[in-house]
């Protein structure tokens, strides 16, 4: 009896190491997508006086095939609030994250295990993400520790700057800082044509939002997109996007990704130096269509 329990025991664990192997391997090549800037990429959708309402609408749903890496420096299953234990200080709701990676999912079938990298921190100016500072560090870490485990950085996604409108002399200098935020990040993360899709502000925290939406807007560097933001719904506060309005942003930046920056040699050949305007997005709400964005992709080809 107890040679027979035991070969059983022998295997299940044969069994059990099977099935790690397996798993270690599904997960082995990530589609890594690096999370970065403020708080509505942090997510605060659905927040309403710190507290969140707990509703995750179906685009941000489990998928197995969504990973994060947490704050352990862990991959785990994604799920809503992906920057719960990265954004610590604020409570955190639904960003863009989740339905990026869903709608990545859905237009191309093939892409295989997309991770998450979570790295934005609510109420952070461009200064503090330059070259040296912590949080630069930390992403910087964060994304190199993802690699390490398997994968490729796809692109980095950055929506930020809605602190940086408070004082002119910060929304003047937003676009030299941000440039070199940028190529600080390529370069010491030893990828110089890293895609880069940026949001530019739907609100800011003082009176210079045009300033620093006009240096997001006319940035001209290769491989970095700007989708625009303005006339997104917004929480209450009239800074935070909804949960609506965060669901559709990640459906456009995903789209953005796999039409554009997905194949880099369609970058070379399709793109025009000048600014490429794509229109209106119209989001339904109940009975009526109303202008939810207006977005632009600039690509310098040098």
């Amino acid at each position: 009896m107890s040679t027979l329990l035991l070969l059983l025991l022998l295997a299940y664990s044969e069994l059990a190491n099977s099935s790690q192997l397996v798993h270690r391997s599904e997960f082995q090549h990530k589609n890594i997508f690096i999370l970065a800037g403020q708080s509505n990429m942090a997510g605060r959708g659905g927040v309403i006086g710190d507290k969140w309402d707990g509703i995750v609408p179906p685009e941000c749903q489990l998928n197995p095939s969504i990973l994060r890496l947490n704050a352990r420096l862990g991959w785990e299953q994604a799920r809503e609030p992906i920057h719960a234990d990265i954004d610590v200080n604020k409570t955190c709701g639904i960003g863009p994250g989740m339905a990026f990676a869903n709608a990545i999912q859905e237009m191309d079938t093939n892409i295989g295990v997309v991770g998450l990298v979570p790295c934005a921190i609510g109420g952070t100016n461009i200064s503090e993400w330059s070259r040296g500072m912590s949080l630069y560090n930390e992403l910087v870490k964060r994304a190199t520790v993802a690699l390490e485990s398997g994968g490729t950085i796809r692109a980095i996604l950055w929506y930020q700057g809605e602190s940086d409108t408070v004082s002119r002399v910060d929304a003047e200098s937003y676009k030299v800082k941000l440039e070199t935020f940028f190529l600080d990040l390529r370069s010491d993360l030893q990828s110089p044509r890293l895609p880069i899709i940026q949001v530019a502000l739907a609100s800011g925290q003082g009176p210079f939002v045009e300033t620093v939406r006009e240096a997001q807007l006319g940035l001209h560097l290769p491989n970095v997109l700007c989708v625009d933001a303005k006339g997104s719904q917004l929480e209450p506060d009239g800074l935070h996007l909804t949960t609506l309005a965060q669901v559709r942003l990640g459906q456009i930046l995903a789209q953005e990704f796999i039409e554009t920056l997905q194949n880099p040699m369609a970058i070379v050949q399709n793109a025009s130096p000048a600014s490429r305007s794509l229109g209106l997005m119209y989001l339904y709400l109940g009975s009526i269509w109303r202008c939810f964005v207006t977005y632009n992709i600039v690509v310098l080809i040098i």
